[in-house]
């Protein structure tokens, strides 16, 4: 099964089994959108503009394999709980994002840690998917002084001692501290190509599209470089319908006669 993208002019079909979502969580103001940007493009935003949910979507050609990547921005305020369980539900990866300046905020990635993982644990129970689940908890702002920090390394690293795939990184959006290791280590433990990582890949331009997908991709002025990645400026994100039709697919996959226990939305 392929899945279509189109972007500009272009369409690229990445493969079912290479196409992945990144849910990314956390309370208000602690820099989850700033991560991310400083994922897609490099740069940081000093104005803060408060999130109800971006999506973005990045695709990749990884030694001559396609690769798909959607990013869930979600918003700190939660205002719909149902849309935040679905996006948990649908989710491959995850960053839980605090500020070590809030401990307000640690506490909020605490609650998200433990949802995520009866959610998901409720999935896994009627689909018999693995159990693993890639997670990094993230303390982001560390380039703040000292006197201002709420909570201590040994808390976040508490979180993750007991989880081979779920690492803690304290990292700076604004600096740009961390943030390359964080995702390296998240895509490894995710068990997905290392070159998805920011620095590890050369980053183009819609405008290769057409020619994006080809199996002898290269660019004349790159020597040795075999993975690219490429932003989506035209993605959408996919319905909520689509996004239940996908869970309902997985459920039933195993045996549509059996009667199974539903994962409910609420």
């Amino acid at each position: 099964m392929m899945k279509t993208m189109s972007g500009g002019n272009c369409t690229l079909n990445v493969p079912a089994k290479n196409s992945y979502r990144m849910v990314v969580l956390g309370a208000s103001r602690v820099g989850k959108s700033s991560i991310v940007s400083r994922f897609l493009n490099g740069r940081f935003e000093d104005q803060y503009t408060p999130t109800i949910e971006d999506f973005h979507r990045k695709v990749y050609n990884i030694r001559g394999d396609m690769y798909q990547l959607d990013i869930l921005d979600t918003s700190g305020n939660h205002p719909f709980p149902a849309m935040r369980r679905l996006s948990i539900l649908t989710g491959d990866v995850f960053i839980l994002v605090f500020s070590l300046d809030n401990r307000e905020s640690f506490d909020e990635v605490k609650r998200l840690q433990k949802q995520i993982l009866e959610v998901k644990s409720c999935l896994k129970n009627k689909t018999k998917e693995s159990a693993d689940l890639p997670m990094v908890i993230c303390g982001n702002k560390n380039d703040h002084s000292e006197i201002f920090r709420k909570v201590r390394s040994d808390e976040g690293e508490d979180l993750v001692s007991s989880d081979e795939n779920c690492a803690y990184f304290e990292v700076s959006a604004k600096k740009n501290t961390n943030v390359d290791e964080m995702f390296y280590v998240l895509f490894s433990m995710a068990k997905l190509p290392h070159e998805m990582s920011p620095a590890l890949h050369r980053k183009i331009s819609i405008q290769y599209g057409d020619t994006f997908q080809q199996k002898s991709f290269r660019m004349r002025r790159v020597k040795d470089m075999d993975a690219y990645g490429m932003i989506s400026p035209f993605a959408r994100r996919p319905s909520v319908n689509s996004d239940l039709k996908y869970i309902k697919s997985k459920v039933l996959r195993e045996g549509q006669s059996r009667e199974r226990e539903k994962c409910t939305i609420q």
